[in-house]
């Protein structure tokens, strides 16, 4: 059954991709033919991490806005990866490093989904000095390596990081060996978009992520020319995209200071965090609560036996958005010391430690998880901390309800529980501490005193201004910055997160017609946010 279910997955993606081929084939010929002299300045699209076959959601995303560019007779131009890299991030076979990438189907996709465009596909070529520069350095060398003013360790770290599953890499062959190819091929890529860069003037580029190391270069190259870099990933609804000048993976939501909700957009607010507590939402594809139970008897019976309940929500290490959150703390699990600490010392406060449901998603599971530090730390020996692993789908929001307080990291879970008005504590930078929403200490020292001063605490004051605050910030991250694209683009079938082209006429991507072209047309050609008047 198994074979049969594989054959028929391949099946349903050749044809996707048949028909992802047909609809952009089709939709082009209704597209301005430009000369030579209009091909000038174009608009760059770059995403060699997002896919290898079909269309992931962000390489939805990124097709459809060149697509709606080149109906408005706007020049683009495809950097696209022909061989280009000795070893892709989504191409890394994480069991045997030297394994090469599946370039025949990754290149048999850009040639259909850009058959008839403007593309400068990039080659491969090794810079001998450069391996021989990098040959016998440790990990902590490589990481740290500059070649002739170019960062290109620090560029490939999120990138190894996110393949390897793990935020403390390894001092062994397999890692160095693929830090050692991604700096090369990093540099490849610096190298050919630069020649791009020189023989183009582009007036912008986009790229997916932003952090992934071949976008990362090509994003470091355009920077240092002055070129404006526009950065995209999955938003917070369902196939919709968040974009922007800053880093994608920061999420770097612009929230007016004038901008207040009104009663129509505080309703549909409620709405949907009502759907939220109930587990029935999807990210990037994924829903990660498939059901969601309350508390159970052991939560229940422990409770009853403190003076207070203290749940502390934890995220995967791995992902590249931590690389923006570790401010106070180095990462996550040196933050998680050091509550434990705050454990030891208050038994008579029970702590709930929640781990992702993200650590165990197939095919994306952590190497270096919260369950392991429980056990290496002999967290389950003491009496005052529970530990809810990431399969186990008792609900976050009965546990904020019954919280003295709440402690985050940098996950989402601290905006909401912010707006059902309990304290928050958060560790680490995230996507909401831009503006006052939750208690964000500025240091390690100052963080500590804080957890301390809360756990003392009879009752913790939530400033006024944070509840409306969160909303604010919650409502423009939902509403206004997650670009829906579902009037083009809608679920694949065979693969969460992968998308294929709805049936659509070229006029329907002029942004006359569509107020998310609209969008993306004023910030790529005019530099303004990314965010919908809504």
């Amino acid at each position: 059954m198994l074979i049969i279910q594989i054959i028929q997955n391949r099946l349903k993606r050749e044809l996707n991709l048949y028909r992802n081929h047909r609809q952009v084939r089709r939709i082009a010929r209704d597209f301005p033919v430009l000369t030579d002299d209009e091909l000038v300045r174009p608009v760059i699209f770059f995403n060699a991490s997002t896919r290898l076959s079909g269309l992931s959601q962000n390489a939805g995303f990124s097709l459809i806005t060149s697509l709606s560019l080149r109906k408005s007779g706007i020049p683009v131009l495809y950097f696209v990866c022909d061989r280009g890299l000795s070893h892709c991030v989504l191409g890394t076979d994480r069991e045997k490093v030297s394994n090469p990438p599946p370039c025949p189907e990754c290149i048999r996709t850009s040639r259909l989904i850009y058959d008839g465009a403007e593309v400068e596909p990039y080659q491969m070529v090794r810079d001998g000095r450069l391996e021989d520069e990098l040959c016998g350095l440790s990990l902590k060398e490589l990481l740290k390596f500059e070649y002739n003013g170019f960062p290109a360790g620090s560029l490939v770290l999120p990138s190894l990081r996110w393949i390897l599953r793990i935020h403390h890499l390894q001092d062994d062959e397999d890692t160095r060996y693929l830090t050692r190819e991604y700096i090369l091929s990093a540099w490849n890529v610096k190298q050919k978009f630069e020649i791009i860069l020189d023989k183009y003037n582009p007036f912008a580029v986009v790229v997916f992520n932003g952090m992934f190391y071949p976008e990362a270069s090509a994003r470091w190259a355009a920077k240092q020319r002055g070129v404006p870099v526009y950065s995209h990933e999955v938003g917070m609804l369902p196939l919709s995209a968040f974009f922007t000048k800053g880093d994608a993976t920061a999420y770097p939501v612009e929230v007016d200071e004038f901008f207040r909700l009104s009663p129509e957009q505080n309703d549909l607010l409620d709405q949907t965090l009502e759907k939220r507590t109930k587990g029935k939402f999807i990210t990037a594809g994924v829903q990660f609560w498939p059901e969601m139970f309350g508390l159970n008897d052991e939560i229940e019976d422990l409770a009853e036996k403190h003076e207070a309940l203290v749940p502390i929500f934890t995220n995967v290490v791995f992902d590249t958005s931590q690389g923006h959150a570790n401010v106070v703390f180095e990462h996550m699990f040196e933050w998680l010391d050091e509550v434990l600490r705050a454990v030891k010392s208050h038994p008579d406060t029970l702590f709930v430690v929640r781990a992702h449901p993200d650590e165990l998603r197939p095919g994306k599971e952590s190497r270096e998880t919260v369950s392991e530090w429980i056990e290496k730390n002999r967290v389950k020996d003491l009496e005052n901390i529970i530990y809810i692993a990431p399969d186990v789908y008792i609900s976050s929001y009965e546990l904020i309800r019954r919280a003295k307080f709440v402690m985050v990291y940098n996950s989402t879970i601290g905006l909401e529980a912010s707006i059902m008005g309990r304290p928050v504590l958060c560790a680490g930078k995230a996507r909401y501490t831009q503006i006052s929403t939750v208690f964000f200490p500025d240091s390690k020292r100052a963080f500590i005193k804080k957890l301390n001063e809360f756990l003392e605490a009879g009752k913790i004051e939530v400033p006024v201004e944070f509840i409306s605050n969160a909303r604010r910030v919650l409502y423009s991250q939902l509403f206004r910055a997650s670009l829906p694209f579902g009037d083009f683009l809608k679920e694949d079938g065979v693969w969460r997160g992968y998308v294929n082209l709805r049936n659509f006429s070229a006029n329907d991507l002029l942004p006359e017609n569509s107020d998310v072209m609209q969008v993306l047309h004023d910030g790529i050609i005019h530099g303004k946010p990314f965010i919908r008047d809504i």
